[in-house]
């Protein structure tokens, strides 16, 4: 065979792998049997929501009484925000909530998350600094306006925005101080609003305050140490939340008849190569150390830290030369406190991971390293304007899979899930990309539902309006409703995603015959076949190309 045909054929060979014959490798893929669309309603009372969080859509800092967050201090320091924008205003949601319940209705939602700011009912984070009765009134009235119009309130007690006073005594969630003044906190307000709220949310997603709060620092209070700090502050935040299920268990479930859980974030994950051992076991550690972190304590049959956790971070730390690990130990009582603390499952979930095993030495000891995984992302995966987030609709169903296998087949409530767009003019309106993530996700909810038998009953939507986010500031916008910063009155104006949602809100799904089915319908090419269609037509195109080639040059 001439070097020619010799070239050809491992061009041939080289497409064939990456492009047509290698799908088992190539998550960016179509697969039909996993991508599919399905058509079909959500159970009788399933849960539609939306969410927001207090520092990021309230306002109003300093009015009234309340006191300075780590956010309003963190917002506040000169190159910690893009842009230097801050929560100061946000969606001034503290004077319009009566026009965000509005919105709300007419998206025909039942349910609503929102967020409590500490500081805005214990101005300094202790008991005795409050209560803050403008801050109290304004819950209340929030509370109240939502059950008039039919919204279930779901309330967490804590997303981010540790009073700053607690920061600066304590030095937060490192020390575990602060679990007693949160327990009072939490005490307050199951007795101040628990005859109405039903669903409660100890604290939204501990991997990011300890992580990228206390480990990278990209977060309030803005913490760089991932070898000790990131840990103590998961430590400390499974024991608050296990202090709180107890203090609504004792002495007020029997009352409220309400539940209490919390919410956990997690990307799924795959192995880089399937086939070898090495990528398998650094996927499931990979997994551990970020969802097994915080669920294992409070999920699992045994409780506890995950025994891959603990294995990996002792002995990165024996190698530093210690004699004990950098993660804490629980005692047995703890462990037996902690496990089985929790009514549901809360889970946000947005993107997923492509993972490698990859053996870290000599690098800078502490969680990032301590896990020894490569990660990755397929060239395929669409990116929201969120530079973490690719659109891999099917891993929000096999997370779904792996919680109801590991961790007691728990009644999950998605508590996040959703897509950004940069803030560009003019601004995105006509947001079919939001619309293609909604509808991809979604269905991956119901064949989790119906063909996985998994027990999810909510979906919430990420978020109801643009607002502040975080680190980026105004840059990147999740809402089903525009906001216009720039305008004092800070109006509201519904996507295209708005009606979409409704749409899908009202039908309770893609029930046959639907309207928002048949869209979706039409649209399934676009949002998840088209594009792997047409790269895999070009492949065997370019195939077919190089095929007839070297049948010519044998001829010759």
């Amino acid at each position: 065979m001439s070097s020619t045909m010799l070239g050809l054929f491992a061009i041939a060979t080289s497409l064939c792998l990456g492009l047509v014959c290698g799908a088992q490798y190539d998550y960016g893929a179509y697969d039909h049997n996993r991508d599919a669309f399905r058509q079909g309603r959500f159970p009788d009372g399933f849960i539609w929501s939306t969410a927001t969080a207090s520092y990021q859509i309230e306002g109003a800092w300093n009015v009234d009484g309340k006191g300075e967050s780590i956010w309003d201090r963190f917002s506040h320091t000169p190159g910690k925000i893009d842009r230097g924008d801050t929560g100061d205003v946000a969606c001034d949601s503290y004077n319009k909530y009566r026009e965000d319940v509005q919105l709300m209705t007419e998206l025909g939602l039942k349910y609503y998350r929102f967020s409590l700011s500490w500081t805005r009912i214990f101005p300094d984070g202790t008991s005795t600094s409050g209560p803050n009765e403008a801050g109290v009134a304004y819950y209340n009235n929030l509370i109240n306006e939502l059950i008039r119009n039919g919204v279930t309130p779901m309330v967490t007690l804590y997303h981010w925005d540790l009073p700053q006073n607690l920061q600066d005594t304590y030095g937060g969630w490192v020390s575990e101080g602060v679990v007693r003044h949160y327990n009072d906190y939490a005490t307050f307000v199951f007795q101040t609003f628990g005859d109405r709220v039903k669903y409660w949310i100890t604290f939204n997603e501990p991997w990011v305050v300890c992580y990228i709060g206390y480990g990278t620092g990209e977060h309030a209070p803005g913490i760089q140490d991932e070898r000790n700090s990131t840990y103590l502050c998961g430590h400390n935040i499974l024991k608050a939340h296990a202090q709180a299920w107890h203090t609504y268990d004792t002495n007020f479930r029997a009352s409220q008849a309400g539940q209490v859980g919390i919410t956990l974030n997690s990307d799924w994950a795959e192995p880089r190569d399937p086939d070898l051992d090495a990528d398998l076991i650094a996927t499931d550690r990979y997994l551990q150390f970020y969802l097994g972190w915080f669920a294992n304590p409070i999920y699992s049959v045994q409780g506890d830290y995950p025994i891959v956790m603990k294995e990996a971070v002792l002995a990165k730390s024996q190698a530093e030369g210690l004699r004990e690990s950098r993660l804490p130990q629980f005692t047995q009582e703890e462990v037996e406190f902690i496990r089985g603390t929790s009514d549901f499952f809360g889970l946000n979930h947005y993107t997923t991971r492509i993972i490698e095993d990859n053996v870290v030495v000599g690098a800078a000891p502490g969680y990032s390293n301590d896990r020894d995984i490569a990660q990755y992302t397929a060239p395929e995966w669409n990116r929201a304007e969120s530079e973490w987030l690719y659109e891999v609709p099917w891993g929000l169903r096999r997370l779904l899979n792996y919680i109801k296998l590991n961790y007691g087949d728990p009644e999950v409530l998605v508590t996040e899930n959703g897509r950004s767009d940069g803030d560009v003019t003019p601004p995105v309106m006509q947001d079919r990309d939001r619309i293609c993530y909604y509808m991809t996700y979604i269905d991956e909810v119901l064949k989790a539902i119906e063909e996985d038998q998994v027990k999810v009953r909510a979906y919430t939507a990420w978020s109801l309006m643009d607002n502040f986010e975080w680190a980026r500031g105004y840059t990147e916008r999740f809402g089903l409703h525009y906001v216009d910063f720039n305008d004092p009155n800070r109006p509201r104006t519904p996507k295209e995603s708005a009606g979409f949602y409704k749409d899908v809100i009202a039908s309770n799904g893609f029930p046959a015959g639907a309207e928002v089915t048949r869209m979706a319908q039409n649209m399934w090419g676009e949002c998840r076949g088209a594009a792997a269609a047409t790269r895999a037509n070009i492949a065997l195109l370019a195939l077919s190309f190089i095929i007839t080639a070297m049948y010519n040059l044998v001829k010759m």
